[in-house]
């Protein structure tokens, strides 16, 4: 069903039209050849403690053998990681990976209702928790299959004097966090104290070996396992590796800053896998919120390269004091997760004087799949299809349709998940014949081979990056008592690109709109809070009852 490969006459010169993932045999191979051809440089950096690739060796190597000894972890084994953005996460990472464990990488935000569903679905039995959030596991920790809890806190192992830590923002905000007392909880430095003292038992890891458990709605319904092999990974941080060509060249330093949450799968790949293979600084923002103090950060560590969201540089931009960083070492500006709007993307320019680079893709293609070519001035597009990546545009029935002609994007390469965990009908839905991964996103692709999205086939709504699912929200709300009828939809914000709305029939006709949003913030993470709401006689429906959730788009867009 492959249109022909067009995209090919327009990459640079020199660029790779082909990756070849049996470069290494997993993702391990390559992690372990990074640590022995940098021992000596700065791998990682938070709040001014930094670590070289030596240590990082060490360390990961420790907590594997921890994890095989006392924590039982078999081939396969799934480990959660509810971590912000600190130094265990990558070390607790490349531990999992090095014992022949597989991640499940879980938001540290998770209300307890969401942290259950993924820890049953996945069958975690170990979990490394940040303290601040380990109240919530409290909650649930009964009804799943974790037996082996591992806990740290922001500064664990930065080493600095009691009190000189800022806390990471809790989840409760102005309520305190309360404290944890599961009995038999190991904290993460003695675990990796232990596992100095243990051997790590080498593990034969292959090509379709599961990396990542990468929660998700995908294309369709509730949160799902994808998982993405040991091959998926390494083809996706080659692609990217070669796509990157020589704009890293002549450049006077090889750092680059982690804003974005090393749990979700843009930086996991684009961040930690890329800049670990490339030998490069890591220096990793624990609360990208601090728009002030993520400034003051990069005044003091001139960046090499930033991949962030719409909201993240529209933010930076309007945040003061932003435009005296000196941008002189800054390469390359990569923008994904949700639109980069062309207003943001201008000012970005004017102000940095380095093109906002727009990429495309989906958690289920690990994530890349389109980019643009980095230094190409904004173009609206997503980009070009990457190397060893196919794209076709497909009609309902899936049949290429012609040049320019509006259809659902498909990808087909060898980043495309093995499909979704424990989910063969899910799993069905999205993957055609012969590795074609359905999108569902609606768009189109021009003479060049550049890839324009038009709408989303479905109904997901994207806050900062973020997929929001309206099934989700709406059964949440529809529990409400004073609920009769609910629809929820993304309305357009200057701030977060989307907002969830909804649209509510009153069974209670005292229900406020502020009561609703209250009840949501106890079931909800923070961006699928609803932020605004609209009372309705009625809600408009097909003919055989189904809610009309475009109507309801259109009109509080219009």
């Amino acid at each position: 069903m492959a249109n022909e490969k067009i995209w090919l006459k327009s990459y640079p010169p020199g660029a790779p039209t082909t990756i070849d993932p049996s470069r290494h045999a997993s993702l391990k191979e390559m992690i372990e050849e990074s640590f022995a051809a940098f021992p000596d440089r700065i791998a990682y950096e938070q709040m001014g403690r930094k670590i070289t690739y030596r240590e990082v060796d060490e360390l990961s190597r420790a907590f594997g053998a921890w994890l095989q000894a006392d924590a039982a972890l078999q081939h396969g084994g799934r480990v959660a990681l509810m971590l912000p953005n600190t130094l265990q996460y990558p070390i607790a990472m490349f531990g999992v990976l090095r014992a022949g464990g597989t991640v499940v990488n879980t938001n540290p935000l998770y209300t307890a209702r969401e942290l259950e569903h993924q820890l049953v679905d996945s069958g975690a039995e170990t979990i490394v928790i940040l303290e601040n959030f380990a109240h919530v596991l409290q909650e649930v920790i009964e009804r799943t299959q974790i037996r082996h809890v591992v806990i740290t806190s922001i500064g664990e192992l930065l080493g600095f004097p009691k009190g000189a830590i800022v806390n990471y923002v809790a989840r409760r905000r102005g309520k305190g966090v309360p404290p944890f007392q599961l009995s038999g909880a190991i904290r993460f430095k003695d675990a990796v104290q232990k596992g100095r003292r243990m051997a790590l038992t080498p593990v034969a890891l292959g090509h379709q070996d599961v990396a990542f458990l990468q929660y998700t709605g995908g294309t369709t319904g509730v949160s799902k396992g994808a998982m993405l092999s040991h091959r998926n990974m390494v083809a996706n941080v080659l692609q990217a590796d070669a796509w990157m060509l020589d704009t890293f060249s002549n450049a006077p330093r090889a750092t680059t800053m982690t804003v974005l949450p090393l749990y979700h799968i843009f930086a996991l790949t684009a961040n930690c896998l890329l800049f670990l293979r490339l030998g490069w600084h890591n220096i990793l923002i624990s609360n990208p919120r601090d728009l002030p103090g993520l400034v003051r950060e990069m005044k003091k560590n001139p960046i090499t390269y930033l991949a962030g969201v719409n909201t993240l540089f529209n933010g930076l931009l309007n945040t003061p004091n932003f435009q005296d960083i000196d941008f002189s070492s800054l390469r390359c500006t990569l923008g994904g997760g949700m639109a980069v709007q062309a207003a943001v993307a201008e000012r970005w320019k004017q102000v940095t004087g380095n093109v906002l680079t727009q990429a495309w893709g989906l958690t289920e293609t690990s994530p890349a799949a389109c980019i643009n070519i980095p230094g190409e001035d904004f173009n609206g597009s997503i980009g070009l299809p990457i190397a060893s990546t196919e794209i076709s545009i497909v009609d309902d029935a899936g049949n290429p349709l012609p040049i320019g002609q509006i259809g659902e994007i498909c990808v087909r390469g060898p980043q495309v998940m093995l499909g979704y965990y424990n989910r063969p009908d899910e799993t069905a839905k999205v993957m055609l014949p012969d590795g074609w991964l359905r999108t569902g996103d609606v768009g189109h692709m021009d003479e060049r081979g550049y890839v324009y999205i038009e709408d989303r086939k479905k109904d997901m709504i994207i806050v900062s990056g973020f997929n929001v699912y309206p099934n989700e929200v709406e059964s949440i709300v529809a529990a409400h008592p004073g609920v009769l009828e609910v629809a929820a939809v993304g309305q357009p914000d200057q701030k977060s690109g989307e907002a969830v709305a909804l649209f509510v029939v009153r069974k209670d006709p005292n229900l406020t709109e502020q009561q609703l949003i209250e009840y949501c913030r106890s079931q909800l993470t923070g961006y699928k809070i609803p932020k605004h709401v609209y009372f309705r006689k009625e809600l408009p429906k097909t003919n055989v009852g189904k809610i009309l959730r475009r109507a309801l788009r259109d009109e509080i867009s219009a």
